[in-house]
């Protein structure tokens, strides 16, 4: 990543400025940087952006990692080292390295619990992990694995740290989607996708469900001083499809290979991919907006299927079943029960 203000091809102005001046918008834009923020799957890909821009801006980032602890500590080690060697000049922050596998029910709430003793705020909250998976998976607690972590997971984590977030307003909840929600729909009578698993269907159902309960929970929390965000970052050549095309069978490969090469004008950089986090993240300009959906750095219509109000309470009612939260609900007094 550069500092200078130069033009990156395929970003509008806004979503440039960001890519090429993190640092600057962060330190002009933010107040304190010493409060935790919170950053999933930022092990790699534009998780890993996110969580070095914010680190170079001096900001105290919990990484939270699905690989163990010496692999996950090898990364950080490797963005501070990054950082050191492009920018000596800088006062960077702080990377903290936690485990967390959003696929298991009982990794979260370890991990949610560790944060709420050990913070004593917790501002921002960027649900960034995501999977796209060949086969249909089942994890421990029953889940489609496409579902629990690109979805559900962050619905549970989230849920868990909202207390802290409201006693530590102004906070931000920040959902990566993606423009596969507009392709997706919600399969109410088979959510685990036993009868009508395909990898995209999957995929975009994921997606559809992290614009609807974002939308949603901006309803909940009017008033509250928690906002939330979702987000399309654009085509990223990611690790995880590169990883599906190495692992499927010859036909599927000839498909994945297909689509990839098809994507490649389309596609951004890592670090083009995370502008749009950092800009729901961070920006003043979207401070009092809240259950939006942007795209480019800039707020983007939803698909139609994304807008319905009572599909969004009826995911809801379904996520907080499924994670078993059953008397859970917000309170406007900054407390939670459940």
């Amino acid at each position: 990543m550069t500092t200078g203000r130069q033009n990156i091809e395929g970003t509008n102005s806004t979503e440039a400025r960001w890519v090429v001046d993190a640092v600057g918008i962060t330190r002009s834009r933010t107040g304190s940087m010493a409060r935790p923020w919170v950053v999933t799957g930022s092990s790699s890909g534009i998780g890993r952006v996110t969580a070095k821009e914010l680190y170079k801006a001096g900001a105290r980032v919990i990484m939270a990692c699905i690989e163990e602890s010496s692999a996950a500590e090898r990364v950080a080690e490797g963005i501070r080292k990054e950082v050191e060697a492009s920018h000596p000049e800088l006062k960077v922050g702080a990377l903290v390295v936690k485990k967390l596998d959003l696929s298991s029910l009982e990794s979260i709430r370890k991990f949610a619990d560790d944060l709420n003793e050990s913070e004593e705020k917790i501002n921002i909250l960027i649900n960034n992990a995501g999977i796209l998976t060949r086969e249909r998976r089942v994890t421990k607690d029953g889940f489609e694995l496409t579902y629990v972590t690109n979805y559900l997971g962050h619905f549970y984590l989230t849920c868990l740290l909202l207390p802290k977030m409201l006693g530590s307003t102004p906070a931000r909840i920040v959902n990566v989607a993606s423009i596969a929600h507009t392709s997706g729909r919600m399969h109410w009578d088979d959510l685990t996708l036993e009868k009508n698993f395909s990898m995209f269907g999957a995929y975009a159902q994921s997606k559809l469900a992290v614009v609807l309960i974002t939308r949603e929970l901006a309803s909940r929390l009017e008033g509250t001083g928690v906002k939330t965000y979702s987000l399309h970052p654009g085509i990223l050549p990611t690790t995880n499809i590169s990883n599906q095309i190495k692992e499927s069978s010859r036909s599927w490969r000839y498909v994945l290979n297909f689509l990839s090469i098809f994507m490649i004008p389309l596609s951004k950089t890592q670090e083009q991919g995370a502008a749009t986090t950092l800009f729901c993240a961070l920006d003043a300009s979207v401070a009092e907006e809240s259950g939006f959906y942007y795209k480019d750095c800039a707020r983007e219509e939803v698909a139609l299927q994304a807008r319905s109000e009572r599909d969004a309470k009826k995911l809801w009612d379904e996520s907080l079943k499924m994670v078993g939260l059953h008397d859970f609900h917000i309170k406007k007094d900054h407390k939670i029960n459940g």
